[in-house]
Protein backbone atom coordinates (compact mmCIF):
# COMPACT_ATOMS: atom_id res chain seq x y z
CA UNK A 1 0.00 0.00 0.00
CA UNK A 2 0.92 3.81 -0.88
CA UNK A 3 -0.36 6.71 1.06
CA UNK A 4 0.14 10.32 -0.35
CA UNK A 5 0.18 13.77 2.35
CA UNK A 6 -1.39 16.22 1.28
CA UNK A 7 -0.91 20.13 2.94
CA UNK A 8 -4.02 22.21 2.24
CA UNK A 9 -3.60 25.81 3.85
CA UNK A 10 -7.04 27.46 5.32
CA UNK A 11 -7.78 29.84 7.14
CA UNK A 12 -11.08 30.21 9.87
CA UNK A 13 -13.26 32.25 6.79
CA UNK A 14 -12.84 29.63 4.45
CA UNK A 15 -11.96 26.05 6.36
CA UNK A 16 -15.21 24.25 5.47
CA UNK A 17 -15.35 25.02 1.82
CA UNK A 18 -11.46 24.24 1.31
CA UNK A 19 -11.66 21.09 2.79
CA UNK A 20 -14.79 19.78 1.55
CA UNK A 21 -13.92 21.46 -2.29
CA UNK A 22 -10.51 19.25 -1.54
CA UNK A 23 -11.91 16.26 -0.31
CA UNK A 24 -14.11 15.67 -3.45
CA UNK A 25 -11.50 15.74 -5.81
CA UNK A 26 -9.17 12.67 -4.22
CA UNK A 27 -9.48 9.26 -5.67
CA UNK A 28 -8.01 7.44 -2.96
CA UNK A 29 -9.45 6.79 0.47
CA UNK A 30 -9.01 9.47 3.16
CA UNK A 31 -6.90 7.71 6.34
CA UNK A 32 -6.42 10.59 8.64
CA UNK A 33 -7.26 14.34 8.79
CA UNK A 34 -4.64 16.24 10.67
CA UNK A 35 -4.93 20.24 12.03
CA UNK A 36 -1.87 22.18 12.88
CA UNK A 37 -3.37 24.25 15.70
CA UNK A 38 -1.31 27.07 16.93
CA UNK A 39 -2.15 28.13 20.17
CA UNK A 40 -2.15 31.55 21.47
CA UNK A 41 -2.08 32.93 25.40
CA UNK A 42 -4.39 31.21 27.49
CA UNK A 43 -7.19 33.78 27.16
CA UNK A 44 -6.47 34.41 23.41
CA UNK A 45 -7.15 30.38 21.84
CA UNK A 46 -5.76 28.99 19.29
CA UNK A 47 -5.75 28.88 15.19
CA UNK A 48 -5.56 25.95 12.40
CA UNK A 49 -2.65 27.07 9.87
CA UNK A 50 -3.13 24.16 7.61
CA UNK A 51 -4.45 20.85 7.56
CA UNK A 52 -2.63 17.53 6.72
CA UNK A 53 -4.57 14.99 4.48
CA UNK A 54 -2.89 10.95 4.65
CA UNK A 55 -4.80 9.38 1.76
CA UNK A 56 -4.34 5.65 0.97
CA UNK A 57 -3.84 5.56 -2.89
CA UNK A 58 -4.57 2.15 -5.05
Amino acid sequence: MKYRVHRLEVSKDNLQERLEQFLNTLDGEVVSVLPNVTQYFLCYGAKVNYILIVEKVK
